[in-house]
């Protein structure tokens, strides 16, 4: 149904995002993380599987990385060998800075005739060297594979100080973006923002809006939040106060991104703009995997609660 949700614009998709497992674990080891992943989330009816391709993003900012860099797993190969028990679609992320021309366009024409899922990220920042870009990158896809549907990243805090962020999204539409994703989202007044001038301008030059997915992901430790912002995710003064100051830092913040992503997906179906959710767990720690499921199956309960009755909000 991914397929046919992102055609036809439609709100309450939902996705759950994933990190393949770090480069240097042996095989029998990347199995059992990829059994434990498909486990936690095979039963709860999502839309898609968000596999990321991470990058080092050490020279977008001078501060130390919270916690060390690790190359993981190539995703399509975490994909194709490990989570084929994982039926829904698999959206593979693909950091396209880092591969060659032939690169790109070997992974794009591969699987002919299959559709398949992807979200084209660009640099982390103008200091990174890199070998594609981001225009060229839709480009090879467009002409390359047109069943390969492909999205982009949407970054609302970014609108507070460049105010285009609805520009680039619209650039990228034409440019064949089908849908978009965010960063972890906690700041809901930026992504109100971004909406509404993604919606009107949309409306001034007659554009039918597509998906976007607002990522939520739970803070369960003041060196989580560290590494939340350290990655770049805007956290407003006083929601970073309620979470230090909080009896439960990882409850607080599960019912803070429950919080935002209804008052978002109000907003949308307001204005017609079709609102989904991807959820992930940026720490690796098992309190904090949990809660992420946990509140995924309850944003995915609140988004159809919603879509029952539109007219009503």
């Amino acid at each position: 149904m991914l397929k046919e949700k992102i055609q036809g614009r439609k709100p309450g998709i939902i996705t759950y995002g994933i990190t393949p497992p770090k480069q240097n674990h042996p095989p029998e080891k990347i199995a059992e993380i990829a059994k434990k992943q498909i486990d936690r989330i095979a039963d709860i009816g999502i839309d898609g599987l968000i596999i990321y391709d991470i990058q080092d993003e050490a020279d977008r900012i001078d501060q130390e990385r919270p916690f060390p860099y690790l190359s993981t797993v190539d995703p399509t190969t975490y994909s194709k060998e490990y989570l084929g028990p994982l039926t829904v679609p698999h959206i593979i992320y693909r950091s396209v800075g880092k591969y060659s021309e032939s690169e790109l366009s070997g992974w794009i024409s591969s699987d002919p005739g299959q559709d398949r899922f992807s979200v084209y990220v660009g640099a982390s920042s103008s200091k990174q060297e890199v070998r594609l870009s981001l225009p060229q990158a839709y480009e090879l896809s467009r002409h390359l594979n047109d069943t390969l549907h492909f999205g982009g990243v949407v970054i609302p805090e970014r609108h507070l100080t460049r105010k285009d962020e609805h520009l680039r999204m619209i650039s990228k539409m034409n440019s064949g973006c089908q849908f978009f994703v965010s960063q972890a989202t906690y700041d809901v007044e930026a992504s109100k923002n971004v909406l509404s001038e993604y919606y009107y301008t949309c409306q001034e030059q007659g554009l039918e809006m597509v998906p976007i997915l607002f990522n939520l992901t739970p803070c369960g430790s003041l060196k989580t939040l560290e590494f939340m912002k350290w990655l770049g995710i805007s956290v407003p003064k006083w929601l970073e106060n309620d979470l230090m100051h909080s009896n439960d830092i990882l409850d607080k913040s599960v019912r803070l991104t429950l919080k935002i992503m209804e008052e978002l997906m109000d907003f949308g179906l307001e204005k017609g703009i079709p609102i989904g959710c991807s959820v992930e767990s940026v720490s690796t720690r098992k309190v904090e995997i949990d809660a992420s499921v946990q509140l995924l199956k309850d944003v995915k309960q609140s988004m159809e609660s919603r879509l029952l009755q539109p007219q009503s909000l």
